[in-house]
């Protein structure tokens, strides 16, 4: 019979990437509902709104896990500082490359999660998470074309 192999992550090294996932919802809510009021059609406007909404999703699910697994509540601060990006492009592309980071922390969760239940959250958001990259191409590919055509 195989033994179950050790995790190269704690338990503990989850939770805390865990609380800061969460910590920090405030700043990316008023950073997307910034994307949302610049974005230059209906069709950017509805697809980051689908990713916002995923990414609520997602915190309920964390903060789900956290209470789950260690019988706290996470309480996010209430007052955060937000920064515009310079222009939508770059608030495109800034949220490309943090949906890709987000992978790499997330996978890190997983990879400390102690059942095969949460784990498997962890996977739906990861994957929730690489849709969303991928949508922001199509954005950025979108504003590329508009500026090719012209």
């Amino acid at each position: 019979m195989r033994k179950e192999a050790q995790s190269y992550k704690s338990l503990q090294d989850a939770l805390v990437l865990i609380r800061k996932a969460v910590e920090g919802e405030r700043e990316d809510e008023l950073f997307y509902d910034y994307l949302i009021s610049v974005a230059p059609s209906q069709e950017e406007k509805e697809i980051i709104q689908s990713i916002r909404d995923d990414e609520r999703k997602h915190n309920r699910m964390f903060r789900s896990m956290y209470q789950d697994l260690t019988g706290q509540t996470i309480t996010a601060p209430e007052e955060v500082a937000f920064e515009k990006p310079k222009s939508y492009a770059d608030g495109i592309r800034r949220a490309l490359f943090g949906e890709l980071a987000a992978v790499e922390r997330y996978r890190d969760i997983r990879a400390g999660l102690p059942d095969r239940y949460h784990r498997d959250m962890v996977f739906e958001i990861i994957t929730d998470e690489l849709k969303h990259a991928a949508k922001y191409n199509y954005i950025l590919t979108l504003g590329s074309s508009k500026v090719n055509k012209k």
